[in-house]
């Protein structure tokens, strides 16, 4: 580490520390960075649940999750369910489905029925 390096990581704020070792342990796993995901294309994501929200009852079951792996968030949307055991705030997965763009009133970019693989606690493993 240089010592731009050094400084840099100092003068840092808690957040900015924060989505720099959410980047790293992506970059560790070989996921795509969601910051440089696009529309309309096939992506393996990895990241940290940062919220879990259900659909009203009126539009039918939905678990929507948002990931955040330091370089942006990505919603995970999988219809047809109300919960998933281990989906839950805090939570570390690898997901990998079609990203879509800013449709169906989402803010952001939204993977609809991934493919996910829970991450055991504070480490890169797959639980079993």
């Amino acid at each position: 580490m240089s010592l731009r390096d050094a400084w840099d990581r100092f003068t840092a704020s808690q957040a900015e520390l924060e989505a720099d070792d959410e980047q790293l342990e992506a970059r560790r796993r070989g996921t795509q960075p969601v910051g440089r995901c696009h529309a309309r294309s096939r992506a393996t994501v990895s990241g940290v649940i940062r919220a879990v929200t259900f659909a009203p009852a009126a539009a039918g079951p939905a678990l929507v999750a948002e990931l955040y792996d330091g370089s942006g968030s990505l919603d995970l949307v999988w219809l047809g369910r109300r919960e998933i055991p281990g989906i839950e705030p805090g939570r570390r997965l690898v997901a990998e489905g079609m990203i879509t763009s800013a449709d169906f009133g989402r803010t952001h970019a939204t993977m609809f029925n991934p493919e996910y693989r829970l991450l055991a606690p504070d480490s890169a493993e797959a639980t079993p």
